[in-house]
């Protein structure tokens, strides 16, 4: 398959990773995009699925692990990336926020400012994980990605695949059709190590200061910026830019 023609490539592999299985579906994406194929792991319960499935499906996958360490994470995280370390006998190596940008961010708003304003929060975001995203994205042929259509209303469309203008690579969601079932299912019956934090009602984990338990009813991603009026929950990695509005029918990747 040739991922060379764009949108077409990537609906075409979006087509052949369905109905196949999580190891399937990820050496279907190594062997269809030429390039470098980066992983990017957060360490929540859908990219330990994923891990788990790179390191262990017995495939010579080419994939590259990467993470982004905004500094601000939970002691329950930093754990979890050591003990996935020791479990699969593979660094997962870090990229982190760019120093100067983050002590221009504090001296600015100070160490909790996110707090102050939507704004606010944003560029917070955006010094502690957009911009190494990108740094870690760079030459990219394919991003592997953890988001499920479940996990929000604003996911609800999230394909299997999908051409990112906005970075310029083929995007694969690999667990885009996969409910909360499936995954819990998924990461039982293989024993895989995940964050203590899904136990006590954070099925969404992300910064510490930003974070919180969901309380019974509330969507999955409700524990997220939860000062917020409610909206699309989302730190940036995963919207679209401006230009490329027109295309969000096919691609609701926020």
């Amino acid at each position: 398959m040739d991922l060379g023609s764009g949108g077409a490539g990537a609906e075409a592999l979006a087509y052949a990773m369905r109905d196949v299985s999580l190891p399937e579906r990820l050496a279907c994406a190594s062997r269809s995009i030429v390039g470098r194929l980066v992983f990017t792991t957060s360490f929540g319960l859908e990219d330990q699925a994923i891990t788990h499935a790179i390191f262990r499906a017995g495939l010579d996958l080419h994939i590259e692990l990467v993470t982004l360490d905004t500094g601000r994470l939970f002691p329950e995280t930093y754990d979890l990336w050591a003990q996935t370390e020791d479990r699969y006998g593979r660094r997962i190596n870090a990229v982190s926020p760019d120093r100067a940008g983050v002590e221009a961010l504090v001296s600015r708003q100070g160490i909790n400012g996110f707090r102050h304003s939507v704004e606010a929060r944003k560029a917070c975001c955006d010094v502690r994980k957009v911009e190494p995203l990108g740094r870690a994205l760079a030459g990219a042929a394919g991003w592997i990605t953890g988001l499920r259509a479940e996990q929000s209303a604003f996911r609800a469309a999230v394909p299997l695949a999908v051409q990112d203008s906005g970075y310029g690579l083929t995007k694969v969601n690999p667990l885009a059709d996969w409910s909360r079932e499936d995954l819990a299912r998924y990461v039982a019956d293989n024993a895989i190590p995940y964050n203590p934090l899904h136990d006590q009602g954070y099925p969404s984990i992300g910064c510490a200061p930003c974070t919180r338990a969901v309380r019974l009813g509330e969507p999955e991603r409700a524990g997220r910026w939860w000062w917020e009026q409610e909206s699309k929950k989302e730190c940036g990695l995963h919207l679209m830019p401006a230009q490329n509005v027109q295309e969000q029918s096919h691609d609701q990747r926020a």
